[in-house]
């Protein structure tokens, strides 16, 4: 190592065995240039050693240096990296309004996929164009029929225990043939459509949301944007139609097994015959009864589809993000599931009133 014209000359190897020799022979108080031309070796602790000789000599130009030393001082060195800026700290109203601001662009987002949806679909029926070949029907069958065991089971299983809570209470006031009633109104008008809704939200919404979220994170959508093709009248609308078709045939199955399950209670528990429940049923049901309840669910199969739609479109970060997307589709589907059908109640019963 040797000094001349406020140019610091340094030899050898720059590593954890020669610094300190190097840094007790340091005497200089002035240095405007670093020479590594005679530099054989550096490790991590000689990037350390000229990263203090730059803090000591007020930051000396470094020259010739070989593409070794560059590399190792890359790799090494924390004087290169770019600095990291401070955040800000945010006060309340500015993360208010951060807020309220991505949920207006939210609300933004979703009336546009709404638009596409409903555009798309209505379109896509007198124009087939842009469609997969028989995607209709692999997705009634994916959505519709592989759905009907479950939705059975547990409309059975829900009309049974209905039937039975209510038994107990009417037969205390013999009142057995009442249950015919309960079962007639809370199935067809309520239940049958609710539990249909909520199947599909965990069984089908949640597919639909991770189908599309795997597309977005693996490029697939964009690749179908660079060949022209929309990815909403591909993917999305045939199971808008798929949806639409099979959601008045599973909720038409839900309320018949529901009732059937109430029937096996009035016939088991309160000896009522067959003919007279059903006879109650078919006089306690009317065609506007049948009507709102199929009304209902077809709003509960376009909200599962574009909400599971919306969340795959947003996905992002890969395996992960597939997972909390599919999992605030099936939360958010649920959602609104649960408003649409109060809502409608409500409308419902005041329109009772009124009449």
């Amino acid at each position: 190592m040797r000094y001349e014209d406020k140019t610091l000359y340094l030899e050898g190897a720059l590593t954890k065995d020669t610094i300190a020799f190097k840094l007790e022979k340091l005497l200089l108080t002035e240095v405007s240039k670093i020479d590594l031309v005679k530099i054989s070796k550096i490790d991590s602790a000689g990037v350390a050693f000229l990263d203090e000789l730059k803090d000591r000599f007020d930051n000396p130009k470094i020259i010739n240096t070989s593409d070794e030393i560059v590399q190792s001082m890359r790799i090494f060195s924390p004087q290169i990296l770019p600095k990291t800026e401070e955040k800000i700290k945010e006060n309340m109203f500015v993360k208010i309004g951060g807020l309220v601001v991505d949920h207006l662009v939210s609300v933004k987002n979703a009336f546009y996929l709404i638009a596409d949806v409903f555009y798309w679909s209505i379109f896509g029926i007198f124009n087939r164009k842009g469609h997969r070949k028989g995607s209709v029907v692999q997705q009634s069958i994916l959505i519709g029929m592989d759905a009907v065991w479950i939705v059975a089971l547990l409309s059975f299983i829900l009309g049974l225990i209905l039937a039975l809570q209510a038994a107990a209470q009417l037969r205390q006031f013999g009142a057995n043939i009442f249950v015919a009633d309960l079962m007639a109104l809370s199935m067809v008008v309520e239940m049958g459509p609710f539990l249909t809704a909520i199947i599909l939200a965990g069984r089908s919404g949640s597919a639909i949301a991770s189908e599309i979220a795997t597309m977005k994170v693996t490029e697939e959508i964009d690749a179908l944007k660079m060949m022209a093709i929309n990815p909403i009248r591909y993917i999305v609308v045939p199971k808008f139609h798929a949806i639409t078709i099979c959601i008045s045939l599973l909720v038409i199955i839900s309320t018949l097994v529901g009732i059937l399950g109430g029937l096996v209670v009035a016939v088991t528990y309160l000896d009522l015959s067959p003919v007279a429940f059903l006879t109650r049923v078919f006089e306690v049901v009317k065609l506007r009864d049948a009507l709102i309840a199929l009304g209902k669910s077809y709003f509960f199969a376009w909200i599962i589809v574009i909400i599971g739609s919306y969340y795959g479109f947003s996905a992002k970060g890969g395996a992960e993000g597939v997972g909390k997307v599919t999992t605030k589709a099936v939360v958010a589907s649920i959602f609104w599931v649960i408003i649409i059908d109060a809502m409608s109640s409500l409308i419902f019963y005041y329109n009772v009133k009124l009449i």
